[in-house]
């Protein structure tokens, strides 16, 4: 399957065993569109196409249910998610793509793609819950397969999920305000492979890589957020970032284990404000609690009713933050969540281990650092 699909050189490697990548909802979307552009604008039956990734990874896709009318063409890409357990794999991503009098390209979810009832999302209320980068995808294939051919007119494309009302409830989505159906997702377009063991065996082997070049304090991002915002903000050396993902607690003890002498954490509040309440596994399986956390802040520092209300009504940081910002309040607020960070940080770490943590948000930019962090 991935030497057909061009992952053949996209493996996470822990011990002997070599864990397959996959692709996102967003490629699959992206790729659809291509081949549906294909055949309506070009006029030639295809099967299969070929998408290069935000990553760099040139996919060969092969389209599934392709249905051709005068002026509409709809084909599917179904999902791989590799060896992740992911929910959405095997799952089939439609693109339907339609002529259209009027000039542009408009893109739109349908059946199975949520669509955003509560601010703060990248997208607005009533809109479908396909998130930037994807949408970015789609829109290169539409407007390159329209240049192809010279095609003057407009296009409207609709993407469905008919599995995707169903695989919602095991997602997150409804917590954040997403309705009737899943995210189109995907930052690079690929899927690396989070199996809970391997990766934390390959987050290990690589600290303890970074311990034998002679580095004792560690720079740990939780996942892509972190580390662009390290990339395009921080002075500090980002070819030595480690990806920790959710594992906050786990690596912490690693780091112990292997008697390092420290460890600074650049992070996104919308994971590691769960830091505050002592949740030291990020994932939205395990737990959530970020406006808790954000509230019982607020609380401290004299936040009115009202604040406090639309904090715990909050669908994502950046919307809580917002409400504390109305009143003034975003500093005082954050200094108390930073201080609770750096107590549940040190109490993991038992006095063995300096650690600290920075961090920020896509709205608001930097936001603050605990107390350790400086060190």
């Amino acid at each position: 399957m991935g030497e057909e699909k061009g992952l053949e050189e996209l493996v996470v490697c822990v011990g002997d065993k070599k864990l397959r990548c996959g692709y996102t909802t967003g490629s699959c979307a992206a790729a659809a569109v291509r081949g549906a552009c294909e055949m309506l604008l070009g006029g030639n039956r295809v099967t299969q196409v070929e998408l290069m990734t935000p990553k760099g990874v040139l996919l060969r896709l092969p389209l599934e249910e392709i249905t051709i009318e005068e002026d509409a063409v709809r084909c599917g890409v179904r999902k791989d998610a590799g060896d992740d357990p992911d929910s959405t794999d095997g799952v089939l991503i439609l693109a339907e793509v339609r002529r259209q009098k009027e000039p542009g390209i408009r893109i739109d979810g349908g059946k199975g793609v949520g669509r955003v009832t509560l601010p703060g999302l990248s997208q607005k209320i009533g809109e479908a819950a396909i998130n930037p980068v994807p949408m970015q995808m789609i829109r290169k294939e539409a407007e390159e397969a329209a240049e192809r051919y010279d095609y003057e007119g407009g296009l409207s494309i609709l993407i469905t999920v008919p599995e995707g009302e169903k695989l919602a409830a095991r997602t997150f989505n409804p917590r954040l305000g997403i309705q009737g159906g899943i995210s189109i997702l995907g930052t690079s377009g690929i899927v690396v492979p989070m199996s809970e063991k391997a990766l934390l065996d390959s987050i290990r082997l690589e600290m303890k890589q970074h311990k034998a070049l002679g580095e004792r304090i560690l720079l740990m991002t939780p996942g892509n957020y972190g580390e662009t915002w390290l990339k395009e903000h921080m002075k500090l050396p980002f070819e030595k970032n480690i990806k920790c993902s959710n594992y906050v607690g786990n690596v912490l003890d690693m780091a112990m284990e292997l008697e390092l002498e420290g460890i600074l954490f650049v992070a996104h509040i919308g994971k590691f404000v769960k830091l505050a309440s002592g949740i030291m596994n990020t994932h939205s399986r395990n737990a959530d609690g970020r406006m808790e956390a954000i509230c019982a802040a607020a609380v401290r520092t004299g936040a009115s009713r009202e604040c406090l209300l639309r904090i715990l009504d909050a669908g994502t940081t950046d919307e809580a933050l917002a409400a504390v910002q109305e009143e003034k309040l975003l500093q005082p607020v954050m200094e108390q969540i930073l201080e609770r960070i750096q107590f549940y940080l040190d109490h993991r770490c038992e006095g063995r281990l300096l650690s600290g943590a920075v961090l920020f948000s896509n709205q608001y930019g930097y936001l603050g650092r605990t107390a350790r962090a400086e060190e």
